[in-house]
């Protein structure tokens, strides 16, 4: 095998048996059917606030509770908003926190266990230490803790500290700096056993650098339990948003998101339990579809995978 030959730029039979695999599994497959749908309604949001003639932040006391119609799919909330239309803004917020957070932590977690991989010797030992005391660490008093940090008071400006996108950067941050832990393991483990290999050291005898291997010819290796791993921590981060969200500490209204539609609605819930059903059920949905998917192309990327 030349230096330049990845595992994965080898035979073109193995993408066909990624997707024969892929399809044979119908939960990743329907998951992936529901995901893009409720990405592509949560993309056309505008569209269906324009279609029914409303507005996610108009507030209108005249038209508390409404029951569901041809206006107001879902009816209305408490200050008279129309909930199919927040839930479609909602997702947007809540689908951009996972996939931004969740990508965050994979580069980082990349990062890491590459270095550690590679390197090993004491740079592992540290890198690997690391990690475990951030695993050891209890993650969502940690994370409440992050979210309730008074920015003002680490200098930063009034204005930028409590603008209604801070929250959203806030929470992607805190989530993508104790995420990562997962990868990191993954990569790491997979750069020991890849970096013995043959066109690994010959990349080496040719003279190659330690960042250039990493990058060129161990990382294109190790995608696959990258990809599982990132997929599989969307849902976990969606739903970390909506905890925190829901506890007040994570994405600030008017700004919608699934979480913080559970904290306006849990004082409702014996009035008008639809609105806590509604994100709650689209938490649930959404969540659990990833779980399918990553789960399916675990099996579809594992060449040890052999389905019956």
């Amino acid at each position: 095998m030349s230096a330049a030959e990845p595992v994965f730029g080898r035979p073109t039979a193995e993408t066909p048996l990624f997707w024969q695999r892929l399809r044979r599994n119908r939960a990743a497959m329907a998951s992936a059917v529901i995901l893009i749908v409720v990405a592509s309604l949560a993309m056309l949001a505008p569209a269906f606030e324009s279609l029914l003639g409303v507005e996610a932040t108009r507030v209108n006391l005249f038209n508390q509770y409404a029951t569901p119609g041809s206006t107001h799919w879902l009816g209305t909330d408490e200050a008279g908003r129309d909930v199919f239309v927040r839930l479609l803004y909602g997702g947007r917020i809540s689908l951009l926190v996972g996939l931004v957070a969740a990508l965050g932590a994979a580069v980082i977690g990349t990062s890491i266990g590459l270095f550690a991989g590679y390197h090993g010797g004491r740079l592992d030992t540290l890198l690997m230490r690391t990690t475990d005391g951030v695993i050891a660490l209890p993650l969502l008093p940690l994370l409440i803790v992050l979210a309730a940090i008074d920015l003002t008071k680490l200098g930063i400006p009034d204005g930028i500290a409590n603008s209604e996108m801070t929250s959203l950067y806030r929470i992607v941050f805190i989530i993508a700096i104790v995420g990562w832990t997962t990868v990191a393991r993954l990569v790491r483990a997979a750069t020991l056993s890849i970096r013995t290999r043959e066109f690994v050291r010959a990349a080496e005898a040719m003279g190659a650098g330690s960042t250039t291997i990493m990058l060129r010819h161990i990382l294109p290796n190790v995608v696959s339990p990258i990809i599982v791993a990132t997929t599989l921590s969307i849902g976990a981060v969606i739903l970390l948003e909506s905890v925190l969200s829901f506890l007040g500490l994570g994405i600030q209204p008017p700004i919608p998101s699934w979480g913080n539609m559970l904290t306006n609605a849990q004082e409702l819930a014996t009035r008008a339990p639809a609105l806590a059903v509604w994100p709650g059920a689209v938490i649930f949905v959404t969540v659990m579809a990833f779980n399918f998917l990553g789960d399916g192309l675990q099996d579809a990327l594992d060449p040890r995978s052999v389905r019956r």
